[in-house]
């Protein structure tokens, strides 16, 4: 289907009705100014924000407890386990969120114009091209998660450590391919201004976390390897949740099917994603390093512990900010 013909006179509600408020927010600043106007139109724009950042503070939290929880039912298990998780968590996994996170990024661009241009079709075609970008660079990124253990050892973590470490992160690869389809599939609805679908779909994914913890933690007594699968279930929570709102006509305008055309282009995504990528990659990167030194001090488990716990509550923290950024953008 084209994205130039009858779609772009067919409007979306939502979009029109917080337009018009900003319209009418500028039209009358004359009369504004006469009575309280920068507190009316402080109270417009704020009313506007916060319509797509409560939803996105939520999301974000949500998501982001998962690996919270993941973490506080490995402390329940031993010092030496809780190690290895941290360090997976925070290191292995915090290297890749950040990277294929930066690489989506590209995408709350590109879909951005396309819908402000009502080119409402291209915003599914450029969401398959970040799946397709982003899957083949799990793919080139999973050595990380294979030879895990030896890459600790060679950076000077203990051999308990590194070899529970390179355990449990073999059982994360799955967690690993989620982000390749999660991450494009928040930012094509959030550019739709979908924020409340991202936020419901968060709470389904912590419920179930929650329970599934429980359940491999406690009642099956899977330890350490079934703490680390219960990311791999509730991560595809949210992805599969997400998928099904869309392919199920949550998106009638901008999901059109499968389509050839985004294998197209494919080199200038690669550019534009891989920039934002490193960036963001970058800049998450001293705190990995700062659990790799822990590493190296006497009693390294109860010292790597303690750092991971205060920095994981540092970046849970984190989650509120970048959700204004996101309301920004």
């Amino acid at each position: 289907m084209s994205c130039d013909g009858s779609l772009e006179e067919r409007k979306v509600p939502l979009l029109e009705h917080l337009a018009s408020s900003t319209v009418r927010s500028t039209d009358d600043d004359d009369d504004d100014q006469e009575d309280g106007g920068l507190v009316t139109r402080f109270w417009i724009e704020s009313k506007l924000l916060w319509h797509i950042v409560g939803p996105a503070i939520f999301s974000r939290v949500a998501s982001y407890s998962l690996f919270v929880i993941t973490q506080a039912f490995a402390g329940h298990l031993g010092d030496l386990e809780l190690a290895a998780i941290s360090i997976v968590s925070n290191v292995i996994v915090g290297f890749d969120f950040g990277l294929l996170l930066g690489m989506a990024s590209a995408l709350e661009t590109l879909c951005g114009q396309a819908f402000g241009a009502k080119k409402y079709c291209m915003l599914g075609v450029y969401m398959q091209r970040s799946w397709i970008v982003l899957s083949v660079c799990c793919v080139l990124l999973l050595p990380l998660y294979l030879f895990a253990s030896p890459v600790l050892k060679l950076l000077g973590q203990t051999k308990e450590v590194s070899e529970l470490s390179g355990l449990v992160a073999i059982w994360m690869i799955p967690l690993h391919f989620s982000f390749a389809f999660q991450f494009p599939l928040q930012r094509f609805l959030q550019s739709q201004l979908k924020t409340m679908v991202i936020a419901w779909v968060a709470l389904v994914s912590l419920l179930v976390h929650i329970l599934v913890s429980w359940l491999f933690v406690y009642r099956m007594q899977l330890g350490v390897i079934g703490t680390a699968a219960t990311l791999n279930i509730s991560w595809w929570v949210l992805v599969f949740g997400l998928y099904g709102y869309v392919i199920c006509g949550g998106c009638p305008l901008t999901w059109t099917g499968f389509s050839m055309e985004a294998f197209s282009g494919l080199w200038e995504f690669v550019k534009l994603s891989a920039a934002s990528g490193v960036m963001l990659c970058l800049e998450n990167w001293y705190y990995r390093i700062l659990i790799l030194m822990t590493g190296n001090l006497k009693n390294a488990e109860i010292a790597i512990d303690a750092l991971s716990i205060c920095m994981t509550i540092n970046a849970w923290e984190l989650m509120i900010p970048l959700a204004f950024f996101a309301g920004t953008g």
